[in-house]
């Protein structure tokens, strides 16, 4: 759910130019999927915080693939996609998912050497939203 400063964001009133632009970008941020990663494997993946540029509308986003040989090569690929939407991107963490699509299973596990440990526990909720038939677990292991 998008919220600014604790309140829903239906909850709000737009009034002025300068609030329809907000719910304007706000309405771009919701676009924005919460979850992309590789369809199988265990690979590489990041939690990061997209907000509105100047504003404090924001969602957490995951992003994992086997292409990334280190976890700001996620990062380095996201945050410039985001710019060009007018977001501002931080890194919250990282760590590593095993998804296997056959059995409909993801894992999340591990750290990230640059980023420290992601959330896994608010990774695994974005998860939840995009594989709601998966079973999901995850744990502070680092293998």
């Amino acid at each position: 759910m998008l919220s600014v400063v604790g309140r829903p964001l239906s909850s709000l009133r737009v009034s002025g130019a300068l609030s329809k632009a907000t719910v304007a970008m706000a309405d771009a941020l919701a676009k924005i999927p919460d979850v992309e990663i590789d369809p199988e494997g265990t690979f590489k993946y990041i939690l990061v915080r997209v907000k509105v540029k100047d504003g404090d509308v924001h969602k957490d986003i995951v992003r994992g693939t086997k292409s990334a040989e280190y976890h700001n090569h996620i990062f380095e690929k996201v945050n410039p996609a985001m710019e060009v939407l007018g977001m501002e991107c931080k890194c919250l963490g990282g760590g590593k998912i095993e998804h296997n699509n056959q059995a409909k299973k993801l894992r999340v596990f591990g750290e990230s050497t640059a980023f420290g440990k992601a959330d896994h526990s608010v990774s695994v909720e974005k998860l939840k939203s995009a594989f709601g038939d998966y079973e999901i677990t995850w744990s502070d292991n680092t293998k």
